[in-house]
């Protein structure tokens, strides 16, 4: 996990990352940060429809999907490439899955832009075009480096640059409740992630996505009888 902030260097374990959120974190924010209580700006930031059904965050996966997986990433984090591609085969083989993507630029000046180009992208409906074409390199990113990727990806460069001055209040606002949320939510790096109602601060395997996404679906199973 890349990491922002002093954890000690521990990289948590699948049982010892998935903390279950209690029934009402999401509406409240009461468990999202173990040993701390909630307060009232958490209220307002861990809402359920801001967290799962923010209409402004793009959105892979089965829209009507059972289970949703909420992730927080940067462009230059370097976990959040090696598990993208395993993520999204294990959403794409349950079928059930719905997977919000959430950027959180945390790794510099360079992250912050691409970011911004990736969430501009969405207003030409190339969002995941732009977003594949970044997660997918291995090296460092450069703004010369997105713009070409983005170019090489279908997304109209020209309309780009007119909608990142146009809409960047919007995409500011965007980024601005992403990082909100993973404050919140006690997250040190990227990527993190919501499965269900468990917490999930760090890097799971294709296996690992598997159990959380059963755990879940037995954590809603239990809830509903």
């Amino acid at each position: 996990m890349t990491k922002f902030r002093n954890d000690g260097g521990r990289t948590p374990t699948r049982r010892g990352a998935l903390t279950l959120i209690g029934a009402s974190a999401l509406l409240a924010g009461l468990s999202a940060r173990p040993g701390l209580a909630a307060t009232s700006d958490d209220d307002e930031v861990l809402t359920e429809a801001k967290v799962l059904r923010d209409p402004d965050v793009p959105v892979a996966g089965n829209a009507d999907g059972d289970i949703t997986i909420v992730e927080w990433s940067d462009y230059n984090c370097p976990y959040c490439r090696k598990l993208e591609p395993e993520l999204r085969q294990v959403i794409q083989d349950d079928g059930k899955v719905r997977l919000v993507m959430k950027d959180w630029p945390i790794l510099g000046p360079v992250s912050v832009t691409a970011a911004r180009m990736a969430l501009a992208a969405k207003f030409q409906d190339k969002y995941n075009q732009a977003h594949d074409a970044m997660i997918g390199v291995s090296s460092r990113l450069t703004e010369a480096r997105i713009n070409e990727l983005l170019a090489g990806a279908g997304v109209d460069m020209d309309r780009l640059k007119r909608d990142l001055p146009a809409r960047a209040k919007d995409i500011d606002a965007i980024l601005k409740r992403n990082n909100d949320q993973a404050e919140a939510f006690g997250f040190r790096g990227t990527p993190s992630f919501i499965v269900g109602k468990f917490r999930v601060p760090g890097v799971l395997s294709m296996a690992d996505f598997e159990h959380a996404i059963a755990d879940a679906r037995k954590a809603k199973a239990t809830k509903s009888n």
